[in-house]
């Protein structure tokens, strides 16, 4: 059997774990990363990092460890060998055998002839590569939990792309899991580690703009399919070089199509998460931090030219609204997408802009109003007069030496890196409430404690799903 080819057909999950603690316990030569513990890196050592996921956004985290000289890619897994991008704004070719030449070029470097493992399945990789100190996972959506619970349960560190996970049961499961092993974790929204987060938190805290009652955030992003609306797709043959059954991983068999990878896959409901799913863990991300925004009391949505069963909208409106926290008042919260806007405030300068680049957030406070463009960048006060008058409180708040760099830093024994999976869980679980209120279809009431839409049982199945047996997330 190749290297790459994938032994578990046929393999309980549990199997497989007991199968990996055995061959672990085995050893009479003890690996270098596991001494003191299997999640032990000394603060000298080179942290080896496995990429699992080598389309776009893994190709972007290979460009990003590459800069930081303590880590190390030993092991790439994909089930595609190759993928073309250049219909997508990643551009290019990504997938298993680029990304490995592309490391392999890169540390060549400095060491002559490196070589990177290569696998089809990523459990395999773990299998046989015991030299794995940490997993950065940028599969589709629909695989995150799987994979991040599979790899933290055999003691691996692990960063993952947003959203955490594909539904709410998930997002506590990977927070759970990564609490009781103790890895170093930290979430894809790399917003969080610049200092405008900070700062926005920093200047609401401060009283910039009063009591906070209000906030909207947006992302003009929309449907990647423009001509395919509803329904499955049609079947295609599989394209050489791709393990289709992988690549589906938890969800039931159907036709491989062109319509679902690369990259569009985000359209199904199956698979990806929607505009929101894509963008709320950036773009809410100064709420949620600034203002303790956790436990929705209730949400309601509506798609754009309603809602199919397979495929998300091109767009949509969603309301939520927060009850009092501590000495906080209460909160009404708007996402848009798919184009929709907030309405332009009144009392603007005729230069204020609201967010940047068509994604942002818009705080309104009894006292005045804040923005800041997507992926928590910059406050900025308004109107403009107000924010070069305005005098900037002391910096409380820690800054980040960079979103891979604090986790790196975590995974050497230092503080959890900030959007750590607990935070980053929490963070991912309300923009996947707002999907399933609008499967729902209706205003549905949040209780968080029991984890269910106290009128609305029937959108228990959307907060979590059924998995094809072998793929169940333990």
């Amino acid at each position: 059997m190749k290297k790459n080819q994938s032994s578990f057909q046929g393999l309980s999950r549990r199997k497989f774990i007991g199968a990996t603690a055995a061959a672990v316990a085995g050893f009479t030569i003890i690996p270098r990363h596991v001494l003191g513990g299997p999640k032990f890196v000394a603060p000298s050592e080179k942290v080896n990092v496995a990429i699992i996921g080598c389309g776009g956004q893994g190709r972007t985290n290979m460009g990003s460890l590459f800069q930081q000289d303590d880590a190390q890619i030993i092991a790439v897994a994909d089930p595609a060998e190759s993928l073309n991008l250049e219909g997508f704004y990643f551009k290019g070719v990504a997938g298993r055998l680029p990304v490995k030449a592309m490391i392999e070029k890169h540390y060549s470097e400095k060491t002559p002839n490196f070589k990177v493992a290569d696998y089809e399945d990523f459990r395999v990789m773990l299998e046989r590569e015991k030299s794995i100190d940490a997993i950065l996972c940028a599969t589709p959506d629909h695989l995150h939990a799987y994979v991040c619970v599979t790899a933290m349960l055999q003691g691996k560190h692990a960063y993952c792309e947003k959203p955490l996970t594909h539904n709410v049961w998930e997002a506590r499961r990977v927070a759970q899991v990564a609490k009781e092993t103790g890895v170093a974790t930290q979430l894809g929204n790399q917003g969080h580690s610049n200092d405008g987060i900070r700062s926005t938190c920093e200047w609401i805290w401060d009283g910039a703009i009063g009591d906070v009652r209000e906030v909207h955030a947006w992302t003009n992003a929309s449907r990647w399919n423009k001509n395919h609306t509803g329904g499955r797709p049609p079947a295609e043959s599989v394209p050489k070089g791709l393990n289709w059954d992988l690549w589906l991983g938890p969800r039931e068999d159907r036709p491989y199509s062109s319509i679902y990878a690369p990259v569009s896959w985000r359209d199904f409901w199956d698979f990806g998460t929607a505009p929101i799913g894509d963008f709320f863990c950036h773009n809410f991300d100064p709420a949620f931090m600034a203002l303790d925004l956790r436990e929705p009391i209730s949400i309601e949505a509506f798609g754009a030219g309603g809602v199919d069963s397979y495929i998300a909208p091109p767009g949509g409106l969603y309301t939520y609204h927060f009850g009092p926290r501590g000495n906080k008042p209460a909160v009404k919260f708007m996402w848009y997408e798919g184009g929709l806007m907030p309405a332009r405030p009144d009392g603007l300068d005729e230069d204020d802009q609201l967010g940047m680049g068509g994604n942002g957030i818009l705080f309104v406070g009894d006292k005045g109003m804040l923005t800041c463009p997507g992926w928590a960048g910059d406050p900025r006060l308004l109107p403009g007069s107000r924010h070069e008058s305005y005098k900037r409180p002391a910096k409380t708040l820690p800054r980040s030496k960079g979103h891979h760099r604090d986790w790196l830093d975590a995974c050497k024994g230092g503080k959890p890196a900030s959007a750590n999976f607990e935070y980053g869980a929490a963070l991912t679980e309300i923009g996947l409430l707002g999907l399933a209120a609008l499967r729902v279809g209706k205003r549905v009431l949040w209780d968080a404690k029991a984890m269910k839409f106290t009128n609305a049982p029937e959108g228990d199945k959307f907060l979590k799903e059924s998995y094809r047996p072998g793929w169940e997330v333990a």
